[in-house]
């Protein structure tokens, strides 16, 4: 049974992975303002689960073994921030192709779930309004 890819999403591994972000780059953050500081954190921890996600998409897959590449996956990750708002990561492996002319190819779990990102985009927006 293939490990369940959120364990890569617990607190506790978004902090280390944070953490370990911010010792790498801690000649730079000594020098930020504590605005700059917070900014960096926050894009620290963006990158951090885009990285652990798409680490945790790709361990299911038949490629992490070594054999032929398995199917598509997108993994979309909702994350409370503050009080009532909602940051929205996606992640997916293979990687998207970009055709031009604001065409994407990709499988169709991703297809999918750019379906389901533009209409969240959609409800946001006209809550917004």
């Amino acid at each position: 049974m293939p490990e369940d890819p959120a364990v890569h999403l617990s607190e506790a591994s978004v902090g280390a992975a944070v953490n370990a972000l911010a010792q790498r780059n801690s000649h730079h953050l000594e020098s930020m303002s504590e605005a700059e500081r917070a900014d960096a954190v926050v894009h620290w921890r963006e990158l951090a689960l885009a990285v652990l996600t798409a680490a945790g998409a790709a361990s299911l897959t038949d490629a992490a073994a070594g054999d032929e590449p398995g199917p598509g996956r997108a993994v979309i990750v909702l994350e409370d921030v503050d009080a009532d708002g909602v940051a929205i990561h996606a992640s997916f492996h293979p990687e998207l192709q970009d055709l031009g002319g604001g065409e994407i190819a990709g499988t169709p779990a991703q297809i999918a779930a750019l379906e389901l990102l533009d209409a969240l985009g959609a409800d946001a927006e006209a809550e917004s309004e």
